[in-house]
């Protein structure tokens, strides 16, 4: 397969010479873990002291990887990326919320995420994440099996009844519905409800998807008994694939209470595991959609060629790549060119609860191994690019 990747042109065609200047800056900055530890811990001091510095994380880690402070404040961005054929997923990047009414008002702005999703071509798919809707603390209790008090039991009902809201919106407007995966901790009770969700509004294909986190180590055997499930009781599965987002929380973690860390033990593992979980869509597309949430190279080639090796159509409607924004445009876009299938997720909202988010990939770009350096070789090669050009 050719390596199309390298195409730094098509990767930054949507930039201006200061967009493609503000991002080298901001991955040179990235690439120095004492100035991530340091920079995160100054930006939590100043927004929790409420200090003025939101316009200055706004024009600079803010507008790389988010799409704007509201949903409309997105639309330009999404359809500048659509012009290139990438389409976009309204992420609504609040998070670690704890009151009614805050999960009140994710569902609504998922339900108006679900909207714009159904009036534009441009948004496949609309997302939220379970604690968006629900306190992380109930989620692991429910999954622990432990006995709920009576309020506890009246909290958890509506949990349940928010996430059937939107997913029957979703499917009543024919709209791809995606389920953040968070801590493995509040994961199974997430992943039961979202069965559940799958059970109700998967009937005709895939509508709901949940997500696997595959540097978790059990993941792949859950999916083959979700599958078995599945058969039996006659609905499709709709799955994003990803490697995680909390590596460094999860292994601090079972360090800490004396567990078996759900990591897998190396990165070579991981890889290892998120493959063998796209070989095993692939095997049974048939009943499978499948989003694969993928910054890796090697493993977008590897569908690439499984879709080749079976004829599908580079448009196949199953088969979705994704990335961040901000992120890995080398990818995104000469997929889009290509013909592929690809979404940006899009985080937005008050740049004050986005921080949580931005941190995590500031974070995430320094502890992944060659994350950053390629960023920066890519956007080194396409400044050189250009300059040669003029």
């Amino acid at each position: 397969m050719d390596k199309i990747f390298n195409n730094t042109e098509v990767a930054f065609s949507l930039k201006t010479d200061t967009e493609l200047d503000r991002a080298y800056f901001l991955f040179k900055m990235i690439a120095s873990e004492p100035l991530v530890r340091i920079g995160t811990a100054v930006t939590n001091f100043a927004i929790k002291a409420h200090l003025p510095v939101e316009g200055l994380i706004r024009a600079t880690v803010f507008d790389h990887f988010c799409g704007g402070t509201t949903e409309v404040d997105c639309l330009s961005v999404v359809d500048k990326m659509y012009t290139k054929g990438v389409s976009s997923v309204l992420d609504y990047s609040v998070e670690g919320k704890e009151e009614e009414a805050q999960f009140d008002a994710a569902l609504n702005m998922t339900l108006k995420t679900v909207d714009f999703a159904k009036e534009r071509q441009a948004i496949p798919f609309a997302v939220f994440k379970p604690t968006g809707l629900g306190r992380i603390a109930l989620y692991e209790k429910v999954g622990l099996k432990h006995p709920l008090t009576a309020n506890e039991q009246s909290e958890w009902n509506r949990v349940c009844e928010r996430f059937d809201i939107i997913c029957k919106t979703a499917h009543a407007k024919d709209v791809a519905l995606l389920i953040d995966a968070e801590e493995s901790w509040m994961q199974d009770a997430a992943d039961d409800l979202v069965e559940e969700m799958m059970r109700r509004y998967n009937k005709e294909k895939a509508i709901v998807f949940n997500t696997l986190q595959m540097y978790r180590w059990d993941r792949l055997d859950y999916l083959k008994q979700l599958h078995q499930r599945a058969q039996a009781d006659g609905f499709y599965i709709g799955m994003k694939l990803v490697r995680g987002a909390y590596m460094e929380k999860e292994n601090d973690r079972a360090q800490q209470m004396g567990l078996q860390s759900p990591i897998c033990p190396s990165k070579v593992a991981t890889d290892d595991n998120y493959n063998a979980a796209v070989d095993y869509m692939m095997e049974h597309i048939d009943r499978m959609a499948i989003f694969a949430g993928t910054h890796n190279e090697e493993s977008s080639y590897k569908l690439m060629e499984m879709m080749a090796a079976k004829s599908l159509a580079k448009s196949d409607s199953r088969i979705w790549f994704g990335q961040l924004y901000g992120m890995s445009d080398n990818i995104s876009y000469n997929l889009a060119a290509h013909g592929y299938n690809v979404a940006k997720y899009l985080p937005f909202g008050p740049v004050r609860d986005v921080m949580p988010y931005l941190i995590r990939r500031a974070e995430e770009n320094t502890s992944v191994a060659g994350q950053t350096s390629r960023e920066l070789n890519l956007l080194k090669t396409e400044r050189e690019r250009r300059k040669l050009d003029k």
